[in-house]
């Protein structure tokens, strides 16, 4: 090099050189300022650093310190990170945990990852006053109750259970199998479930118990017991790892077909987008349940830089996935912060335990922070929007509302519905809810809901107990074959029951057993029976079983397939033979207005016929017997008698109308009673056999005893029988020799018997409420849902009518006191109506006719010169006699009249019953008297006849003139 440039060249440095030590300066005093201006916290952080959520909490709470205090240069505090490797170990944990108390005395500790570590390190906590913050530890073993510093920020275990249970709940699933891991993280949720599916009647019949270190032959040979049983809906709760080799395997074995359901619970469901995609290849169709995080634009420019951030310093993950826990450190790191600038650190530091005796150890020695009960309270009542959703710690643990359930299908997974506190299941989280989920794709690429049950096909056949009973064999009748050494069972009931379970959607294998003793004999009652269903003995029972509510405390019971209820048998008391029975359709109130109204038609026609119808008048017994004969013989027939009144042939259209319709109600009434066999029973009530102290029967096996004394029967009162046959021959001898008054059993039974005894006995009452057979299936047994169901398509079509006829029990002909009861008399409520139109009739027509009458002998009325007994006693004279200007008596052809040329007048007559004609000469002197009374004049313009003058002279003759006088 030139000495010249040399020289120059130092000369240029010497003169930058103030300035580049001015730059080298400068960063030390700007650091040395903030340190002057801002406070460092210790805080511990304790992770398993070789774990995904060690490393990916880790990369959080550094992000969420870098954002927070970015946004927040104004405050004072700073925290000042100091992580330790827990190594994945409880002591290696608990170890570091006590490294940053005891040496670094830091103000609170994030982590650890586990539930296990968390347990022991929260006892240090709370021994130092150090608040511990999990942000993955979900153990329903770690409260904040029993450990105060113990800040849980994340969810509860438990919180998802209700989640799971409304899943269960909405497809009707009456059993599921927990597949748990046998560690603190399995054995917390596992009360949780139980209690949850015990409120919606959805029954655990098996709890499937994974080792942490199982192997895949343990995994499989668990899997196979799996298949062995009927449940087909599994919920899974176990560690990442370990569930995605149990998926791989029962992929393998087939048991992620069609008819199978898995809900995987949020320990899985949180990992599904960092789980390898041939482990997602074999949970297609597989639920899961995971806390809600709202798809915020602050997360998703968070997840872009913490991807770019983590795979700068961990380049050989690709692709790495953020999940929930990470959200939940940044959240908490972010809480932290804040409470620790609340808190302040006016009295940050330790106080240190003195010991006298000197024997502490390294557990014991380090000192008690005087900040930490102030941090604990300012963390516990921290509350803002993180990116998880709402950051609210309740009770000392985060609360989360609503969880997402998702579906995986193909490569990934599909939110098809939400779950809340509030209101259950829903499409949507808005105000307008759909309660339903999205469309879910299951195992076996079928979108059927599975059944949730299936007989295993290595499994056995259902043994179903039928009761060994010869008193009724139509219902059920069991065979033993000693040759073939084989049984045969078959009845009503049991063809019943093949018809149900040839209904179900799925084939269900099983076979009838006998509930017998080795020598064929009943093994004992139906209680017993029911019984043996919940010792496991049976599966199922078919047969003669009643429902009833203490068996329904062993056993699920199916509906019923009879019709149900107890009824009271008695002997019947046949009525048909009474012998005025023919006056029973009619009330006595009746039957005296009908004979009432009879007389008083009668009478009425008599008095509108009398003066114009000579078949009304006569002797007065004649016509008293015209009066009852004619209005009675209207009921029968025509009569002989004409009826000339135009007011009186109306009266009886009226009253052929209400004979008629008496008449026929009469009929039908009195032929019920006749012709159908009215059984009508020796006892009505309960009541009256327990006041006369009555015996009464029932059968030896049933249940009925207890009822009976329950009842308030007398228990020496009580009587068993056998059989048919047996039950006949007590009512035969009767109570008090021997024998029954009444019997009670069930209806069914009832039906039985009277159809074998018809005409003897009649059915009273329902003295006691039952729900019929049923068969009778463990409780819990999702079969019996699927078999009710069946049950009404079998009842309610054509085939249960093929059954009864088969084994003859179709509908009885016999009539018994409920359903056909005696029909009740017809009152006078029933024609009141008729009784009324009539007399209306009747009662105008007689005004009408004597208005007319007291009109045309007016005169009568109207003398005064007369006494009123006079005017009575000549309107009589006057009514009994003959109407002569009536058309009746018009006989134009019967007399001819002419004057001789003396002035006489010969009047000619046609008597009545001769035809030749009467000729009569009045000679016109001055000694011969002509009847003042010009109403004779006019009569004999009406050409009377001799015999009708004579009769109309007396009548006129004998009454009244308007003078006084009486005509000579």
């Amino acid at each position: 090099m030139p000495k010249k440039l040399k020289h120059l060249n130092v000369h240029a440095f010497l003169l930058s050189f103030p300035q580049i030590l001015w730059v080298l300066i400068l960063p030390s005093q700007i650091v040395s300022a903030q340190k002057n201006t801002t406070i460092p916290v210790n805080v511990g952080v304790v992770l398993d650093m070789d774990t995904w959520i060690g490393k990916m909490g880790l990369s959080c709470i550094s992000m969420a310190l870098s954002d927070f205090y970015s946004s927040h240069s104004d405050y004072k505090t700073r925290i000042v990170l100091n992580s330790r490797d827990s190594k994945k170990d409880v002591v290696g944990a608990a170890a570091a945990a006590l490294d940053l108390l005891k040496n670094t005395e830091v103000q609170a500790i994030m982590g650890p990852v586990s539930s296990v570590q968390a347990e022991f390190i929260n006892d240090l906590g709370d021994k130092a006053h150090v608040p511990i913050i999990s942000f993955s530890a979900t153990s329903t073993f770690l409260s904040p109750l029993s450990s105060p510093y113990f800040i849980r920020a994340t969810q509860n275990d438990s919180s998802q259970v209700k989640a799971i249970s409304s899943i269960v709940k909405a497809f009707g699933w009456r059993e599921v199998v927990p597949i748990y891991v046998d560690n603190q993280l399995g054995e917390g949720i596992l009360p949780f479930l139980t209690d949850a599916f015990d409120k919606i009647n959805t029954r655990i019949p098996y709890r499937s118990v994974i080792p942490s270190l199982a192997t895949d032959e343990q995994i499989v040979a668990e899997l196979h017991k799996l298949m062995t049983i009927q449940t087909r809906v599994f919920i899974v709760h176990l560690l990442p790892s370990l569930g995605s080799r149990l998926f791989a395997k029962a992929k393998q074995l087939g048991m992620m077909a069609a008819g199978y359901a898995w809900i995987c619970t949020d320990a899985i469901t949180d990992e599904l987008n960092s789980i390898d995609p041939s482990i997602i290849d074999t949970m297609q169709g597989v639920l899961g349940v995971r806390p809600h995080v709202p798809n915020t634009a602050e997360l998703q420019s968070f997840i872009k830089r913490w991807k770019l951030k983590f795979q700068h310093s961990n380049p050989d993950i690709v692709n790495p996935q953020l999940n929930v826990f990470g959200l939940w450190a940044y959240d908490s790191t972010t809480a932290l912060a804040m409470a620790i600038e609340e808190a302040g650190v006016s009295n940050i530091g330790f106080d240190q335990m003195s010991d006298i005796s000197g024997n502490t150890t390294d557990l014991e020695s380090f000192g008690v922070s005087r900040n930490g009960p102030k941090l604990l309270q300012a963390m516990l009542g921290t509350a803002f929007q993180g990116l998880s959703g709402d950051f609210i710690i309740v009770d000392g643990q985060l609360e989360s509302p609503v969880y997402d359930i998702v579906n995986v299908i193909g490569n990934g997974i599909k939110e098809i519905g939400f779950w809340t506190a509030d209101k259950g299941i829903v499409r949507q989280i808005n105000p307008i809810t759909i309660k339903k989920l999205g469309t879910i794709l299951w195992p076996g690429d079928t979108a059927t809901p599975p059944k949730g049950w299936a007989i295993p096909k290595n499994g056995k056949k259902l043994r179903v107990g039928v009761p060994v009973n010869a008193r009724f064999s139509q219902l059920v009748k069991v065979t033993r074959n000693s040759q073939t050494n084989t049984t045969m069972v078959e009845g009503y009931c049991i063809d019943i029951f093949d018809a149900v379970m040839a209904l179900l959607p799925y084939a269900v294998p099983y076979e009838y057993v006998p509930f017998a003793t080795s020598d064929g004999m009943s093994a004992g009652n139906y209680d017993d029976l029911a019984y043996q269903v919940y010792l496991g003995n049976f599966d199922a029972v078919a047969g003669d079983i009643a429902i009833t509510a203490n068996r329904s405390l062993y056993v699920d019971f199916s509906l019923a397939y009879t019709e149900s209820g107890i009824a009271m048998i008695v002997p019947t008391d046949n009525q048909s033979r009474n012998t005025w029975i023919f006056l029973k359709p009619l009330t006595w109130d009746l039957w005296l207005t009908s004979f009432l109204a009879f007389i008083a038609i009668g009478l009425l026609i008599w008095v509108l016929e009398h003066r114009i119808n000579d078949e009304f008048k006569g002797p007065p017994w004649h016509q008293i017997g015209m009066i009852l004969w004619f209005s009675f013989s209207t009921m029968f027939f025509a009569h002989k008698e004409k009826i000339i009144s135009n007011l009186a042939r109306f009266v009886l259209v009226i009253w052929f109308l209400v004979v008629f319709i008496l008449t026929q109600s009469y009929t039908a009434s009195l032929t019920t009673s006749l012709t159908v066999q009215q059984l009508q029973p020796t006892i009505r009530s309960v009541d009256e056999l327990i006041k006369t102290r009555a015996y009464v029967g029932y059968q030896n096996v049933s249940f009925l005893s207890k009822i009976l004394l329950q009842m308030g029967f007398d228990e020496s009162r009580l009587v068993a029988y056998h059989s048919p046959e047996e039950l006949n021959d007590l009512f035969t001898k009767g109570s008090g020799n021997g024998g029954i008054a009444a019997v009670f059993d069930e209806i069914p039974y009832m039906k039985l018997i009277l159809g074998t005894y018809c005409s003897k006995y009649t059915m009273v009452q329902a003295a006691y409420k039952t729900d019929g057979f049923g068969f009778a299936f463990p409780i819990g047994s999702p079969l019996a849902p699927d078999v009710s169901r069946a049950i009404l398509n079998v009842t309610q079509g054509s085939q249960i009518l093929e059954i009864e006829k088969k084994w003859h029990l179709e509908t009885s002909s016999c009539q018994d006191f409920n359903t056909s009861s005696t029909p009740g008399s017809l009152d006078i409520g029933s024609f009141r109506g008729l009784f009324l139109i009539m007399g209306i009739v009747a009662i105008s027509a007689f005004i009408i006719h004597w208005t007319m009458f007291l009109y045309e002998h007016w005169n009568v009325v109207t003398n005064y010169s007369s006494s009123t007994w006079d005017k009575i006693i000549g309107l009589s004279r006057c009514f009994d006699c003959k109407d002569a200007p009536s058309h009746t008596y018009r006989k134009p052809d019967m007399r001819g009249e002419k004057t001789t040329p003396g002035g006489d007048k010969e009047v000619s007559f046609r008597p009545h019953c001769s035809g030749s004609p009467v000729t009569i000469s009045l000679q016109a002197s001055p000694h011969t008297i002509v009847p003042s009374n010009p109403s004779f004049s006019s009569r004999m313009e009406h050409n009377l006849t001799i015999s009708e003058e004579r009769e109309i002279l007396s009548c006129e003759s004998e009454s009244p003139n308007q003078e006084g006088n009486t005509p000579q």
